[in-house]
């Protein structure tokens, strides 16, 4: 392996390296000869020390084009270096900054030609590459008339999580789509011809141009010393969520001098859905022999009780590096731990603490509520819109903004107010063969001409395909109209009839039936659908007056995924029960229940001052009808029974408040 040796200049340095850095920052900034691996804990600066490593490595010599800065966007590629140039000089925005794929496409731009692509090749977007798909499920003659079939979207994402994770498409069909089980060897050929049908036109989508690298960087020995000549120092931000595919693009890379630093934190490996690996961080050292580790523990955002807690919880992973995390941040306070009544009860706790954090002058935007999958927060976002709390939502449509609930909304809307035209319009258009001209001519006839819902059954439709599809809907109609149901009974008939509909119009279906079940739970701390419906109506403030509402924003609603690498003064993690977090889905694999360790992780690992973790009692199918089996959520989360030492880490709060505060 040739080595590359940086000669020290002449010791007039701009910057104090030693002095501007911890010690284990310091190491990793200066050891950038061989393979490095940096263990960075959440919150220990990883970006500050690939900032200095990229001016030290320009302030001692090292030409700045010979420097390739991997990130996983482009925008933190770009802060670095703008970051790295105003502490040294413009130099540092010479370095080869960017995405795996922004490279692989300039390196294939270059090479592309040995592996029979013209250097002009076109970039598809996400839309063209399903349109490709939709013409070759096209040219086979494969119709949704007469049998079910993944929709363009659906179909390239089975691709794509195939190249991506190296998973079969019958794996992956059984995992996520069992519905469509006798569709693998269609999906098989049509993924040979979208290959290459993508060679003969010179194009490539976003999951070739790392397959393309990888296979020119393998397979051309020339390209590869070359390219590995070129970047001659190497580093990879946020290693942990590489895939296969990245990890021998950076091998390769390497390949010729070894000198590869790569940055990252095992314990928060959690994006396995999108392929990232978490071997690939745990096998660094035997990938690159002779590898230096750095653990970086001293922790710049979370107050020591947070992090004693934090640093249970990892420990119990069952592979990992070793760490524990340390601050010099004042606080005292433990994190709070408490068991509510029900997810309103929850919701409750949360609306009056929040509101108390804004009086004591934390900012509602510096207050997080975060949780597993998006449909857990709809108990609360009916609360905070009631009481006209502002709050914006990151990873996935707000609750009543999804298409299922739309529809089950407008459904029960038809019932209660006859002359809505646009809740008829809409569940019209959800039936096969009503398109907007009928769905309008049918709800003037329900509307305008006061025919009422028995329109549904007029026998002027008796001779069309959906005539049966409207009887069904009239009888449900009528079930509800003609019967004292409360709103919950109400619901579970709608219900019945709408999920028929949904599994036909999204493949995902399944994961849809919890925000249903989400929204019939609601519905039972309602005494009449006319309160119900109007509560869901409701609308958080418009933006001007959500920027100065209480001159603290809005309060942030988000996954656990879309929080990682941010933090906020107070965090709230919500339903700590068994088969929500973890997710009833991991219930059968231990590497799943290893990352949703890990995803627990992150999320506590996001407050600086004040954490709350709350478990509510849940007393509803996790996934109803049938699709996972049915039983009652109560038993708080495994990773809260196994601490041990619950007592000493935390301060257990019980709830008792007063509702009519909030009237």
């Amino acid at each position: 392996m040739k080595r590359y040796t940086v000669k020290e200049n002449d010791g007039r340095l701009r910057i104090d390296y030693g002095n501007e850095l911890n010690e284990r920052q310091y190491e990793a900034v200066r050891n950038i000869e061989g393979p490095h691996l940096v263990i960075a804990g959440a919150g220990s600066g990883k970006t500050r020390a690939l900032v200095y490593r990229v001016a030290y490595l320009v302030e001692h010599g090292v030409d700045p084009r010979h420097i390739l800065l991997l990130t996983f966007t482009r925008k933190a590629a770009q802060e670095m270096m703008r970051r790295a140039s105003s502490m040294l000089d413009d130099r540092c925005m010479a370095v080869a900054g960017g995405t795996f794929h922004s490279f692989a496409a300039m390196v294939l731009r270059k090479y592309g030609e040995r592996l029979g692509y013209a250097s002009s090749f076109s970039i598809m977007d996400r839309s063209d590459s399903e349109d490709i798909v939709a013409m070759m499920r096209s040219e086979l003659g494969i119709t949704t008339k007469n049998r079910r079939f993944p929709k363009k979207k659906t179909t390239l994402d089975i691709i794509s999580r195939a190249i991506n994770t190296g998973s079969t498409y019958g794996d992956i069909i059984v995992e996520d789509y069992p519905q469509f089980i006798d569709a693998e060897d269609d999906i098989r050929e049509i993924a040979k011809r979208y290959r290459s049908y993508k060679v003969s036109k010179s194009i490539m989508d976003y999951d070739d141009l790392l397959v393309n690298l990888r296979n020119l960087l393998r397979d051309h020995e020339d390209v590869r010393n070359e390219v590995a000549s070129q970047y001659r120092y190497i580093m990879v931000d946020e290693y942990q969520d590489t895939n296969a595919m990245q990890a021998q693009i950076v091998r390769l890379l390497a390949s010729e001098h070894g000198n590869v630093m790569v940055v990252g934190d095992d314990s928060q490996s959690i994006y396995s859905f999108r392929g990232a690996n978490f071997k690939n961080i745990i096998d660094f050292p035997a990938v690159f022999p002779g590898c230096t580790v750095t653990t970086m523990e001293q922790n710049y955002r979370s107050a020591q009780p947070i992090l004693s807690l934090t640093n249970r919880i990892i420990e119990n992973a069952r592979e990992k590096y070793s760490k524990e995390l340390f601050s010099h941040i004042a606080g005292r306070q433990k994190p709070v731990y408490l068991r509510a009544r029900s997810e309103r009860d929850q919701a409750l706790f949360i609306c009056q603490r929040a509101l108390e954090l804004l009086d004591d002058g934390v900012p509602l935007s510096d207050i997080a509520v975060l949780f597993r999958s998006g449909w857990h927060s709809n108990a609360l976002e009916i609360e905070l819109n009631s009481r006209g709390i502002p709050y914006v939502k990151y990873g996935g449509l707000k609750f009543v903004e999804s298409a299922h609930v739309k529809d089950m909304s407008s459904l029960r809307r038809t019932v209660f107010n006859p002359s809505d035209v646009l809740g008829w319009y809409r569940v019209l258009r959800l039936h096969e063969g009503i398109g907007g001209k009928t769905a309008g001519d049918i709800t003037r006839e329900i509307v305008d001409n006061r025919a009422g819902f028995k329109e549904l059954i007029s026998s002027r439709y008796a001779d069309r395909k959906y005539s049966g599809e409207l009887k069904k809907l009239y009888d449900a109609i009528n079930r509800v109209s003609s019967s004292d149901c409360t709103p919950v009974e109400e619901l579970r008939i709608m219900l019945e009839y709408y999920l028929p509909l949904l599994e036909r119009i999204h493949d995902d279906y399944k994961k849809r039936v919890n925000d249903l079940e989400s929204l019939i739970q609601i519905a039972g701390h309602y005494g009449t659908m006319e309160q119900f419906l109007t509560d869901l109506s409701i609308e958080p403030p418009d933006s001007v007056q959500d920027e100065t509402a209480g001159g603290g924003g809005k309060l942030i609603l988000s996954t656990v995924h879309s929080a990682k690498g941010l933090e906020w003064d107070s965090v709230f993690v919500i339903n700590l029960v068994d088969g929500y977090f973890p997710s009833s889905y991991s219930f059968y694999r231990d590497d799943d229940i290893e990352e949703e360790r890990r995803l627990f992780y992150v999320a506590a690992t996001r407050a600086k001052r004040h954490l709350y973790l709350i478990a509510p009692e849940v007393d509803y199918p996790a996934r109803g009808y049938g699709y996972v089996s049915r039983y009652a959520v109560s038993e708080p989360s495994r990773f809260i029974t196994e601490l041990g030492n619950l007592e000493e880490l935390t301060e257990q709060w019980i709830l008792e408040f007063d509702e009519s505060l909030f009237s």
